[in-house]
């Protein structure tokens, strides 16, 4: 796969795992764990599906016989390390198998076995998730990614634009806007940073009406204290304050943005 669709898959394999995780209950809760969105977000993942009994089982494929990953489908997404057989007899034993006094104390006590459960369980699918995709781009992948959301642009494709703009969010680590900054009808994207006086700042902010498919850059931070300048956002979103770069322009910005993170990573050798 391409690193675009690549980065995709990792965007929507942390929007599952978020999903997941707020269906997870509160301890003796009688919230239900939201199975179809584990079901969607085991598929991105090395596990496979495995009935035993009652048991919904996901198996973590090419791991070793005696000793299997094996996650639970139930409320509490328990994740054994240990075989099947092991699993359905503790999860799901006969009248036969708990005659035995062995399996009694397997059944009453599995802390042996059991790596993780609920959120901590969700959380090491979705790193074992995200190291099957190969993240690492080139200037050329970001120049394809830039030139998508520019024709997107041009064809008023509201869907395709989005979409670009939610991978350089992911590259950049933009956020949504603060309370204090949100407008209707526009979508966001930003920097978000607090001081030592823990006053919030915004900036750089990228701005998306898909009512008027128009896309702007205001090319600094603001203050959540500052009335004015958050007078000044709304101006500019609005058209009558002049924003730093408007439009295709913007793509330019944010490619150029992704490739100085690239190179502070990967500095050019001193030949000196």
């Amino acid at each position: 796969m391409s690193f675009k669709e690549n980065l995709l898959k990792k965007i929507r394999i942390d929007k599952l795992a978020n999903e997941v995780i707020a269906s997870i209950g509160p301890p003796d809760s009688y919230e239900k764990v939201d199975k179809q969105a584990v079901r969607d977000f085991l598929e991105m993942g090395p596990y496979e599906a495995h009935k035993e009994r009652d048991l919904e089982l996901y198996i973590k494929k090419n791991g070793p016989e005696d000793k299997k990953q094996i996650l639970v489908l139930d409320n509490d997404l328990p994740i054994y390390h240990t075989d099947i057989s092991d699993v359905v007899l503790r999860k799901s034993p006969t009248l036969k198998e708990m005659v035995n006094i062995k399996n009694i104390i397997k059944i009453l006590s599995d802390s042996k076995v059991v790596k993780s459960k609920k959120e901590e369980s969700v959380r090491i699918i979705q790193n074992e998730c995200i190291q099957q995709l190969d993240l690492d781009y080139t200037e050329s992948d970001i120049d394809q990614i830039k030139n998508d959301g520019k024709v997107a642009l041009e064809m008023r494709d509201t869907k395709g634009i989005l979409e670009i703009l939610e991978i350089f969010a992911e590259i950049l680590k933009l956020s949504p806007p603060p309370k204090a900054f949100k407008m209707d009808d526009f979508q966001m994207l930003g920097k978000v940073a607090k001081d030592h006086k823990g006053e919030t700042f915004y900036g750089p902010i990228v701005l998306f009406n898909p009512y008027h498919n128009e896309l702007k850059l205001i090319d600094k931070k603001t203050g959540s204290y500052d009335k004015g300048g958050i007078e000044i956002i709304h101006q500019i979103a609005v058209g009558n304050e002049k924003a730093s770069m408007e439009n295709s322009e913007v793509f330019d910005y944010l490619k150029d943005e992704v490739m100085k993170i690239k190179s502070e990573q990967f500095p050019e050798p001193d030949d000196s």
